[in-house]
C-alpha cells in the first residue's frame, strides 16, 4: 500500500505544480507484446506517428488523468504534432474548445462549459486543459449528446427520432456477438438481456461516434497523432479502436490503460485488449 501511494504521490508533485512536466522515465509502463516493464519514454517513441492513442480512465480517478497528461507532454516533447480527444465534450460544441486554445476564453467560462458537457469535476481535468492552452495543442470533442446515448440505452437505437439520428455522425447500430461478448467480460452482466443489449447500443453507438470524429480531425489534419482520453471501456481494442479500424484499417493506433488490480493486470490483459499498461496506479 504505501509504494502505491508513493507512485500516485509522485504523480502529483511532478504534474500538478504549475510549470512542472513529469519526465517520462518517472512514469512505467507494461508493453504487454514484448511482457517488459518500459518507461514512458521509450514507449512514447513507439506510438502511431500520426494515428491515434486511446489513454483509459477513471473519470473520478485523478492518478489516471495525471497520467494522461504524462503521455501527452511525453508526445509534445518529441516534437510531434499532437491534438487531444475529448470524451468530455460533445462534437457540437467545438468551437468551445476552439476558442480556449486560442485563448480566448476565460477559465471560469471554460469551467461553465465543462460542467454542460460533463460534470462538476474540472478541477479533476483542469491541467491537461491549461497544457494544452499554453501549447497551443487541439482539442477535439468527440460526444455525442448525452440525451441520445440515455434514448439508447433506456429504449434502444430505433427508438431515436430522424432529428436525433441527424446528430450523429453516420452510424451503422449493430451489436455482434464478439462485441456484445466483449462487454460481458470487462462489465459483467447484470439485468435483463433485453436492458443489456440496449446498454451495449448505447455503448456501440459512443464507440462509434468517438472513432468517427477522431478520424475525420486525422483526414483533415493527416499529420497528427490524437490522443484520445476516455473511460477505459471505451479505451479497450474491441470498443472504440476496433470501430475506427472498421471506418480506416490503415490508420495507426495504440491503446494505453491504467491498470487496475484485480481485473486488469500485466497478467490478465492480452494484446488482444490494450498495448500497454500505467503500473503504480492500482486502486
Amino acid at each position: 500500500m504505501r509504494m502505491r501511494l508513493g507512485v500516485q504521490t509522485l504523480l502529483f508533485v511532478l504534474l500538478f505544480i504549475p510549470g512542472t512536466i513529469l519526465q517520462a522515465a518517472d512514469m512505467t509502463l507494461w508493453d504487454v507484446a514484448g511482457r517488459a516493464e518500459i518507461s514512458l519514454d521509450q514507449a512514447a517513441g513507439k506510438l502511431p506517428s500520426p494515428g491515434i492513442v486511446y489513454v483509459g480512465e477513471f473519470h473520478d480517478n485523478a492518478a489516471h488523468h495525471a497520467a494522461q497528461l504524462a503521455v501527452i507532454q511525453s508526445l509534445d516533447k518529441r516534437k510531434r504534432p499532437v491534438a487531444v480527444g475529448l470524451e468530455m465534450f460533445q462534437h457540437i460544441e467545438q468551437s468551445v474548445l476552439d476558442a480556449w486554445v486560442a485563448g480566448a476564453l476565460s477559465e471560469d467560462e471554460m469551467r461553465r462549459a465543462f460542467a454542460r458537457n460533463w460534470s462538476q469535476d474540472w478541477h479533476l481535468y483542469r491541467d491537461i486543459f491549461l497544457y494544452c492552452r499554453d501549447r497551443s495543442i487541439p482539442m477535439i470533442g468527440l460526444n455525442v449528446p448525452r440525451s441520445i446515448t440515455r434514448k439508447v440505452a433506456r429504449n434502444g437505437f430505433e427508438s431515436l427520432t430522424p432529428e436525433e439520428i441527424g446528430k450523429l455522425p453516420p452510424i451503422v447500430c449493430r451489436v455482434d456477438r464478439e462485441y456484445e461478448e466483449f462487454l460481458r467480460r470487462v462489465l459483467g452482466h447484470h439485468g435483463s438481456e433485453s436492458g443489456f443489449r440496449r446498454f451495449c447500443e448505447a455503448q456501440l453507438v459512443w464507440d462509434t461516434a468517438m472513432a468517427i470524429y477522431a478520424l475525420a480531425y486525422l483526414e483533415d489534419h493527416p499529420e497528427h497523432t490524437v490522443v484520445v482520453l476516455c473511460g477505459m471501456i471505451h479505451a479497450w481494442k474491441k470498443a472504440a479502436p476496433e470501430q475506427a479500424a472498421r471506418e480506416n484499417a490503415e490508420v495507426e493506433q495504440a491503446v494505453i490503460q491504467p491498470s487496475v488490480k484485480g481485473r486488469w493486470t500485466p497478467g490478465s490483459v492480452s494484446k488482444q485488449d490494450a498495448d500497454y499498461l500505467i503500473l503504480g496506479l492500482e486502486e
